[in-house]
């Protein structure tokens, strides 16, 4: 337990907070715009990894196998999207029953549970043996994609599917197809997640059937803990590709206090536990901050009209 470990460790953190910041995009679009929490992202995630690795080992170009991960997390997306929307399956228990339908699907495509891919036999976009590279891979990933996003979500397209996260009444009353919204929004959320989980694999050099275990938790602890820095340092004055990049700083920052945990000594065991108590401190502060200010200006106010008497 020396600093000198604790810095040591610190850029392997930054470089996988990156890579989880793809995915924090993904859970940002459905969370933060479309309102939904999907759960979904499990599995896609997993599902993203194990195509992409299956694809390598196989003999596909790299660049095609990441294309294939992520048109599978948006057939992941979609099969949640239609579920909720054409079926009338609530959309949290949509990405239930997607999540646990991709646990077969990915056992299946893999063959077994784990299927590894060596950086020695690839030529794999990151690794964990070059840090450096991985980090400025994945920070490229990120600028490209908050820029498409940014530019796909002020299209009209883009501005209906908001309209419908923001008041799908009233998006509906405006002529908006808020299914075909929700469906679409979905489908690219979890296209980002298999992206990231495409990457994932190849940082830590294997796919994993349970390597999605727990995405929801960290993908929402990154966006509320984006949210919160954002929100402290603009003051809500904060255009849509900085709220996407926060999101993606929201993972890094998670990953660096995961790192500073385990550099206390804490039992890796409790890591999932702690990530649950990180989540429920973030989401809580917004709440008690909006409440402590409504108490104080109420005090204010109460104050004034005392004197005035």
């Amino acid at each position: 337990m020396t600093i000198a470990s604790l810095l040591a460790a610190l850029p392997a953190s930054v470089a996988q907070g990156l890579l989880w910041g793809i995915m924090a995009i993904g859970v940002f679009i459905t969370f933060k715009i479309l309102d939904i929490a999907d759960l979904t992202v499990d599995g896609s995630i997993a599902l993203g990894g194990a195509v992409a690795v299956m694809a390598i080992t196989h003999g596909v170009s790299i660049g095609v196998a990441m294309v294939l991960a992520t048109v599978s997390g948006l057939a992941a997306g979609l099969v949640t999207g239609i579920l909720h929307t054409l079926l009338g399956i609530p959309d949290i228990l949509a990405g239930i029953l997607s999540q646990i339908s991709l646990y077969s699907i990915n056992m299946n495509i893999m063959g077994k549970s784990n299927q590894a891919v060596s950086v020695d036999r690839f030529p794999l976009l990151v690794t964990l043996r070059d840090i450096p590279h991985t980090v400025i891979m994945a920070a490229i990933f990120l600028v490209v994609l908050i820029a498409i996003l940014y530019w796909y979500f002020g299209t009209e397209q883009g501005a209906m599917i908001r309209a419908t996260g923001c008041n799908v009444n009233m998006a509906r009353a405006q002529g908006i197809n808020t299914n075909l919204c929700k469906v679409i929004g979905l489908a690219l959320s979890n296209g980002l997640v298999a992206l990231s989980g495409a990457l994932i694999a190849q940082y830590q050099g294997n796919a994993d059937v349970n390597m999605g275990r727990g995405a929801i938790v960290i993908g929402l602890a990154a966006v509320i803990i984006g949210q919160v820095i954002s929100e402290a340092l603009f003051k809500r004055q904060i255009n849509f590709a900085l709220r996407m990049l926060f999101a993606a700083i929201g993972a890094v920052i998670y990953y660096m206090v995961i790192t500073f945990v385990l550099w206390l000594g804490l039992p890796s065991q409790d890591m999932k536990l702690f990530s649950a108590i990180v989540v429920a401190v973030f989401l809580a502060v917004p709440y008690l901050k909006g409440k402590w200010n409504t108490s104080f200006a109420h005090a204010e106010i109460n104050d004034t009209e005392g004197v005035e008497d």
